[in-house]
């Protein structure tokens, strides 16, 4: 009898979802509701859809061999197999708007599963440079005129109507009740995917009435293979890219590896201007990453200052250079570690990956990265930062006049 690997030909890493959903698959006995949950880019979406498709019989994410049961090429032509993501409220006011934001973005998703199709990421698809950011959600306006219907779709070719709902944490509370209802009764023959970011935002009730399947982040060797597989790149600019990834795929092939490469020159600099609190270099500097980096490449940059502490925190604790991942930076790295004793390297990381967290929201990168060089400043001198985490706010007076 054939063996079907889940997956085998797009989907990347996560053995043990792949293993857990290939014992759900082998059972035959699907559940009516999965909830997929891991940090961005681990493949959350790209698992849904290779799922989707082999519940009824679709031959392209998975090689399915004699167990293809349709001529469809992928699920974006599948007619029981629907898929939706949270929406602009600029959109959702707007039926013909959201056909046609859903049908260029599904496009590019049937092309590539790691495609960053959501707004929050990826606001304008024309403009890849563009940083604004657009929050969305699923109101309950959106739920009623677009989802909800869906549900009482009988299978038309497949053996499942498939509702595949991405970034399920983003439903306003009204529609998250609703679609908890049709949980709690689900439909005949209709299956619903889910996806979110985690758990801790939704309602216990909905994660109760789901199968839970966790992704983890991706490793370097998975991510960096993944880069050299399906993308085309060399191992060495696949591997650096990899490292400064934070466990993210499908994020890291918007990077600027060009661009990216010449800002550790910057990230040094950075630290040096932080040290001695220069305003005037540090707010030029900070400018100019403001105005030439999307939201994507701010994440890099945030990436590679981090992979750059850690080379630090690494090198001043073992002293040995084989375990320096910016090997070429290494003098740089061994004058912090002479210069600079008392430097609370790990508390730096932290205020680091804060502000990468906000980055994901409506704030002022030049603002942020302005803050964080204030506490730098002092954590490099081994004192706590002037002002604390829950204080924030007292940093507005000294941002305006040094704007």
């Amino acid at each position: 009898m054939q063996k079907i690997e889940f997956g085998n030909r797009r989907l990347v890493g996560q053995k043990n979802a792949r293993e857990q959903i290939e014992r759900i698959l082998n059972s035959n006995r699907a559940s009516h509701s999965y909830l997929f949950t891991g940090p961005g880019g681990v493949g959350k979406t790209a698992f849904t859809l290779a799922f989707a498709e082999y519940l009824n019989g679709v031959n392209n994410l998975t090689e399915l061999g004699s167990h293809a049961r349709s001529r469809k090429k992928n699920w974006l032509n599948h007619p029981d197999i629907h898929v939706f993501i949270p929406l602009p409220t600029t959109v959702t006011s707007n039926k013909n708007k959201i056909s046609r934001e859903m049908s260029e973005r599904l496009s590019l998703l049937a092309e590539d599963p790691y495609e960053v199709v959501d707004f929050k990421l990826r606001p304008v698809l024309s403009e890849e440079s563009s940083s604004k950011n657009r929050q969305a959600f699923y109101p309950i306006d959106y739920f009623h005129s677009e989802i909800r219907p869906t549900f009482s779709l009988k299978p038309n070719e497949g053996d499942f109507t498939i509702v595949i709902i991405t970034g399920i944490e983003t439903m306003k509370k009204e529609a998250a009740n609703a679609f908890l209802k049709l949980l709690e009764e689900p439909p005949e023959q209709v299956i619903f995917l889910l996806t979110a970011s985690g758990t801790d935002q939704l309602l216990p009730t909905i994660v109760s009435r789901c199968q839970h399947i966790k992704l983890a982040p991706l490793s370097s060797d998975v991510i960096s293979d993944a880069l050299q597989r399906y993308d085309g790149m060399s191992k060495s600019d696949a591997d650096y890219l990899a490292r400064i990834s934070d466990g993210n795929y499908a994020l890291t092939r918007f990077y600027d590896l060009k661009l990216l490469q010449e800002l550790r020159t910057d990230i040094i600099r950075f630290l040096r201007i932080s040290y001695v609190q220069d305003a005037d270099e540090v707010l030029t500097l900070v400018q100019d990453w403001h105005s030439k980096l999307n939201t994507e490449n701010q994440i890099a940059l945030c990436n590679s200052l981090e992979m750059i502490l850690r080379d630090i925190m690494i090198y001043k604790e073992t002293n040995d250079r084989k375990l320096v991942t910016n090997i070429d930076q290494l003098e740089v790295i061994e004058k912090f570690c002479e210069s600079l004793t008392e430097a609370r390297i790990p508390e730096m990381i932290e205020q680091l990956n804060s502000l990468k967290s906000l980055l994901y929201q409506n704030i002022q990168f030049k603002l942020a990265f302005t803050v964080l060089s204030f506490r730098f400043s002092l954590l490099m001198r081994g004192h706590d930062p002037a002002i604390t985490d829950n204080e924030n706010w007292k940093h507005l007076p000294a941002l305006t006049e040094l704007s």
